[in-house]
């Protein structure tokens, strides 16, 4: 338990995390990655070259120390970022190697020698944080459908638009695979021929379950973000055997009576599109919009296999092309508007579930909450390391 002054002491830095958190964590990863460079198996190296991850870290460090007295108040955001650590294979042992790196990178950025009263407080903070994380992720690895990473074979591979790529994957002999929740993802573990670590990267599974297989629906991005997704577009094949860990993430749909709304942009439709599926199965009669935002029709991802799925006069599936191809292509053409979104909302609470790139889901996110829509009915899920949306309404 902290000290009064410790609380006191750390509460006093929120200021400083401000200004300097993302100098803090950008140093921290450096240094650590100097030293350690085997945690280099394990961390997405884009997102540090992006400044991503330094970015979500000193968020994660600025909530702490805003919820000190309350440590609970950030457990959401705790149980999100163990999602994606229990998928990548983060151990109990790592944090100290974590927690001293962290605190020699306050002592240097912050010209603070190591018995100053700040990096004693979030050294004994440090603690209790790394031990709820522990706990939060002996959970889950306890719950998860299977140990590590195992093999899946692919079983299909299938062109949904020109940037995106299906990938059905299967045991090597047929056996049923675990169920899992829609909205969830799966990590690869891809051993790239030429590069020196391997790279995790995340997939959302983009069908429902019980299907037979596992689908992950993968966007070309360019380099370097793109060095997994390009090398699974153009070297993985029908019969080759990839790496993954089990199913993981909590954004998932919550089963109840309220009118479901599905925002997506570009691939963020994955997740979507999953628990689209299990809504029209499990709940056939409960009021659906699905609202995809999209370049053009080139890039319209899966598409067909939405439209074949509207059946019913309280399920709508409405598309925006931002610069479509032909002027008359799907049902709203440019950029989203909050005019346009509010005219395809339904009139009764529902609830909101959004997923695309972070300047797409923060505009609607923004739409939603000047309409009225209280925040605890919007869900959202990051590509990548986690975040919060800002709240400007």
């Amino acid at each position: 338990m902290l000290t009064d002054q410790q609380i006191s002491t750390i509460k006093a830095t929120i200021p400083v995390l401000e200004e300097h958190g993302t100098t803090v964590t950008t140093h921290f990863y450096k240094k650590m990655f100097a030293d350690h460079p085997e945690l280099l198996n394990l961390f997405n190296h884009v997102n540090q070259e992006t400044g991503n991850q330094p970015k979500a870290l000193a968020y994660s460090l600025y909530q702490s120390a805003v919820h000190i007295e309350q440590l609970e108040a950030i457990l959401p955001v705790v149980k999100q970022i163990a999602h994606k650590h229990r998928s990548i294979g983060v151990q109990a042992e790592h944090y100290p190697i974590v927690g001293e790196y962290l605190l020699k990178a306050m002592q240097e950025i912050l010209d603070l020698n190591e018995n100053d009263p700040v990096i004693e407080a979030w050294g004994a903070a440090y603690g209790i944080i790394a031990d709820i994380f522990i706990q939060v992720e002996q959970e889950m690895y306890e719950a998860a459908a299977w140990d590590d990473f195992r093999p899946l074979k692919v079983k299909k591979k299938e062109a949904e638009s020109e940037e995106i790529m299906s990938f059905y994957l299967g045991t090597e002999n047929d056996e049923p695979l675990p169920s899992f929740a829609p909205g969830q993802y799966i990590s690869i573990k891809a051993e790239i021929p030429g590069e020196k670590y391997q790279h995790i990267r995340q997939y959302s599974l983009s069908d429902a379950p019980g299907r037979g297989h596992y689908r992950i629906s993968v966007k070309r991005e360019k380099q370097p973000e793109g060095l997994v997704s390009n090398y699974l577009h153009d070297h993985v094949e029908v019969g080759d055997t990839l790496l993954f860990s089990a199913p993981a993430g909590d954004f998932t749909v919550q089963e109840t009576e309220a009118p479901l709304v599905l925002l997506s942009g570009g691939v963020g439709v994955t997740p979507l599109l999953s628990m689209y599926k299990l809504v029209r199965e499990s709940q056939p009669s409960r009021p659906v919009t699905f609202v995809q935002a999209v370049r053009n029709e080139n890039v319209h991802g899966l598409a067909e296999e939405i439209a074949e799925l509207k059946q019913d006069d309280h399920v709508r599936h409405i598309t925006v092309y931002e610069e479509p191809e032909k002027a008359d292509a799907g049902d709203f053409q440019g950029r989203l508007t909050p005019d346009a979104l509010l005219s395809f909302l339904p009139d009764e609470e529902a609830e909101y579930y959004l997923c695309g790139p972070e300047l797409f889901m923060q505009a609607v996110y923004d739409m939603l909450r000047e309409a009225g829509i209280p925040a605890e009915r919007i869900s959202y899920e990051f590509f990548g390391p986690t975040m919060t949306l800002v709240e400007n309404a």
